[in-house]
C-alpha cells in the first residue's frame, strides 16, 4: 500500500498560489503549480477543482485564466484542505461483513472502530491547529541545499 499524497499536494498548491499572489501576480496556472509539485497538471486541476468546491480557491476562464485564493492563507487550516480532498474516513472497515460466527469476525469491527475514532479525532485536532500561512512560513524558512552536479573526470 502506498501513502496518499493528496493533502500534501493540495497544501503545496495553495502555498504556491499564496506566494505567487504575494509576489504581485493575480492568478496561477495549473501548469506552473504542477511544475513546482513535479506532477501532471491534470492532477493539480482535479485537486484545485475540489478546493474550489470547498471555497478555498477560485478559477478564472478565458484570457488570463488561472487559479487564485478565495481566502487568505491565514484563514485556511490543513483541516479545511483535508476535508476538501479527503472526504471519506481515514480508516475503513471490511468491504464485506466478516464471519459473525467467528469470535474474531464478530468482534473485530467494534474493537477497531473505537481506535479509529480516537485517531481521527486526534488527526482533525492537529490539522485544525495549522494554517496554510504557517505552512508557507515553514516552507520559506527551510534552508535550501545547493545543487551538486556530478563530477566529471
Amino acid at each position: 500500500m502506498s501513502a496518499n499524497s493528496r493533502l500534501t499536494i493540495a497544501a503545496h498548491a495553495l502555498a504556491w498560489i499564496g506566494l505567487y499572489q504575494r509576489q504581485g501576480h493575480e492568478v496561477a496556472t495549473s501548469e506552473q503549480i504542477a511544475s513546482s509539485a513535479n506532477t501532471n497538471p491534470v492532477v493539480i486541476r482535479r485537486l484545485l477543482g475540489e478546493l474550489r468546491r470547498a471555497g478555498l480557491v477560485e478559477s478564472r476562464r478565458g484570457v488570463g485564466a488561472g487559479w487564485s485564493l478565495a481566502r487568505e492563507l491565514g484563514s485556511m487550516t490543513l483541516l479545511d484542505v483535508y476535508e476538501a480532498v479527503e472526504p471519506g474516513p481515514l480508516f475503513a472497515m471490511h468491504r464485506t461483513t466478516p464471519d459473525q460466527e467467528c469470535v474474531v469476525g464478530h468482534g473485530i469491527q467494534p474493537a477497531m472502530q473505537g481506535v479509529y475514532e480516537g485517531i481521527e479525532e486526534t488527526l482533525r485536532n492537529e490539522l485544525a491547529r495549522v494554517t496554510l500561512d504557517d505552512v508557507l512560513r515553514n516552507v520559506l524558512a527551510t534552508p535550501r541545499q545547493p545543487r551538486h552536479s556530478a563530477a566529471r573526470e
